[in-house]
């Protein structure tokens, strides 16, 4: 949402001379600077209750006297406001029902799918127990910095990824493009694994689970099921399980596909399961946070209750010991490995999802004064206590397929991804009593967690579309595919952070954190910003791209030109970043100079302008006396160049209200 305003600033010079700058007002709103200065048509209302006030948006305000008469002859006693009127065209800004919609939304964006089967997975395999140490590091000094960051960034400036630009740095709005390419590529994916759980889920309604006998048509002969009670069955190395080939021969039917060159007919029933997901997506969001703060209070929390059920029914499973040991047993000789800090750190990272879009969309709804540092501290360590949590429902049922079977947890817990849960989970279930009951809710859940990260992703492209048009209000396959955009995401992630720091200023943005709680972050939260957070997203990148990991499906080598292939999807959210730069500084007026004087090039306020939130020179919401002393040098500096910026500016369309007093 653009930005003009009508200002008319007051200081005194050293003659004691009064300077005025003016510029033309709105039709509809008028900005004055004057002793109890009275807006026009469209100003807020201001409800008066002692010696604070308090506007139609929810934000609290209070009245500083003004300094005592100077040689400008400005009279004392009297509150100096200045008033920034919004447009006819504009609407109330969507606010969070409740404190609780915002948690457990960011809860439920934060945990998905990957908590569930990728956290166990690399667990187990870089160490076991001693994983743990590398993957907290990463989330001390990487992960939650990171998140705190994106949170405050999007409740200060109340924008999405997109529109946040506007009041860092104009030039780089590109990478708001970017996040959301790469997001609806993410929410492609997570459909799709949402859509082969709606086909297990609906599968599970049978009075026999499919996947647990080998008289389906789908079966081949060397169909042979891994807990059968006769004693006659041998297992052999062609032999399959009922599970694994109903996943492969029935849901995905890869045995149709020879290949990426003959790809075969579209499946019709996960035609429509993948469409039902969207449009249970579509209906999630169609009204904003107001539905989909109502959908999280069961998606969110649906979830953990399946997880306790099942992790209480594993703990009471036969052999359930030998898979919680071989989970947490720690090998410490794998720390030295470089690969188990390139998975903490990139299971860290992909887990908490800064860099998104998704946590700035949602802070932005926050309150101004609401507290998003113990917000992060609290959902970053839910998260992290899920992961955990995960493992434990996971490994005490492999450890009782081990037990089961006769053979180590190693050989059981073979394989990850998608097939860990479709496959070895699957038939853990269908060999314990109550099968169906366990089935259908644990599919369930699979599609909760799903759909929490789809309706968070898509959140940031509907946040996008309306605070980026003022004139409209309107309320995303493979594991290779998966991998590209993983490192794509990266890569757009550190220039994110790159620019934040670069641009926006360290020191801005902490005097920015002081204006919203009252106190500024400390020494840690700089340098994980200013320096470790950059160098382990470096780290990433430059790993991944030194050691590609093999991309295979099951026994299926891809060729080599779909690396090339992947490599363009991931371009085609990259170069929206120079391609913004070089837009913007064709369109922008003006010489080179006035386009950095302008904020085209990052010369933006310092502290930033605060959309829709009414604050005070002296006092913050009743914050100590040191605090209000640290922001005054803040407001000092906003009087003064907000003149300056709102001056070149007057072309832009205003959109939000706030009030300096």
């Amino acid at each position: 949402m653009e930005m003009t305003q009508s200002m008319v600033m007051d200081r005194e010079n050293e003659g004691g001379e009064k300077e005025k700058g003016e510029e033309s007002s709105q039709e509809n709103g008028r900005l004055t600077l004057a002793d109890g200065g009275v807006a026009e048509k469209g100003d807020p209302k201001v409800n008066s209750g002692g010696g604070s006030g308090g506007v139609s948006n929810g934000y609290p305000t209070s009245t500083a006297q003004s300094p005592k008469e100077g040689a400008g002859g400005v009279p004392t006693g009297a509150p100096r406001t200045l008033v920034v009127q919004q447009t006819s065209l504009d609407r109330p800004r969507e606010t969070w029902s409740k404190k609780m919609d915002f948690l457990l939304s960011v809860i439920g964006y934060a945990v998905d799918l990957g908590n569930v089967w990728r956290f166990p997975y690399i667990c187990y395999q870089n160490g076991g127990g001693a994983f743990l140490l590398p993957y907290m590091l990463m989330a001390v000094f990487g992960g939650v910095p990171l998140f705190y960051m994106e949170l405050a960034l999007g409740q200060f400036h109340r924008s999405g990824c997109i529109s946040i630009w506007k009041h860092i740095c104009p030039i780089f709005k590109g990478v708001g493009f970017a996040i959301c390419i790469i997001a609806l590529y993410i929410a492609f994916y997570y459909n799709t694994i949402m859509a082969w759980a709606l086909y297990y889920l609906l599968a599970s309604f049978r009075p026999t689970l499919p996947w647990t006998t080998c008289s389906n048509p789908w079966n081949t002969v060397n169909c042979l099921r891994y807990l059968s009670t006769d004693s006659n069955v041998t297992w052999t190395n062609t032999s399959t399980s009922p599970a694994e080939e109903f996943y492969t021969r029935q849901v995905l039917q890869v045995h149709l596909s020879p290949g990426l060159h003959q790809l075969g007919s579209v499946s019709w029933q996960l035609a429509l399961c993948l469409l039902f997901i969207f449009t249970i997506v579509y209906f999630s969001i169609w009204k904003g946070v107001k539905t989909s703060g109502k959908v999280v209070w069961v998606t969110a929390t649906f979830p953990y209750l399946v997880l306790l059920v099942l992790l209480v029914r594993g703990a009471t499973l036969p052999g359930a010991w030998r898979g919680v040991v071989f989970y947490l047993k720690p090998d410490w000789g794998k720390l030295l490995s470089t690969t188990v800090w390139i998975d903490a750190a990139a299971q860290i990272f992909f887990s908490l999802g800064p860099g998104f879009g998704v946590l700035l969309a949602f802070a932005s709804y926050n309150p101004f004064h609401n507290n998003c540092y113990k917000d992060a501290l609290v959902t970053s360590s839910v998260n992290c206590l899920t992961s955990f949590l995960s493992g434990f429902v996971i490994f005490t049922v492999l450890g009782y397929m081990a037990e089961m079977r006769k053979i180590g947890v190693e050989t059981v817990a073979k394989d990850a991804g998608p097939s860990l849960l479709f496959i070895i989970y699957a038939e853990a279930i269908a060999n314990m009593p109550a099968a169906t009951f366990f089935a259908i809710i644990f599919f369930l859940m699979i599609i909760m967690l799903g759909l929490d990260s789809t309706v968070s992703g898509t959140h940031t492209h509907t946040h996008t579309h309306t605070h980026t048009h003022t004139h409209t209000h309107t309320h995303t396959h493979t594991q290779y595919a998966h991998r590209i955009i993983r490192l794509v995401f990266k890569s757009i992630k550190v220039l994110h952070v790159f620019q934040r720091v670069s641009v926006s200023g360290t020191s801005r943005f902490c005097a920015d954190v002081n204006m919203m709680l009252g106190f500024s972050p400390g020494l840690f939260w700089r340098v994980c910003w200013v320096a470790i957070c950059p160098i382990f997203l470096l780290f990433i990148i430059v790993s991944f791209l030194a050691f590609p990991p093999e991309v295979k499906l099951f026994d299926y080598i891809y060729p080599p030109w779909t690396t090339v292939l992947g490599y363009c999807i991931g371009v085609s959210s990259f170069i929206c970043v120079p391609a913004y730069m070089v837009y913007h500084l064709l369109t922008a007026k003006g010489t080179f100079k006035q386009v950095r004087a302008s904020r085209g090039l990052g010369e933006g306020l310092s502290p930033s302008s605060p959309p829709s939130v009414l604050l005070t020179e002296n006092t913050i919401k009743g914050r100590d006396a040191e605090s209000r002393n640290t922001s005054h040098h803040g407001f000092q500096n906003l009087r003064f160049r907000h003149s300056r910026v709102q001056a070149q500016n007057t072309h832009k369309t205003h959109t939000n209200t706030h009030t300096l007093t």
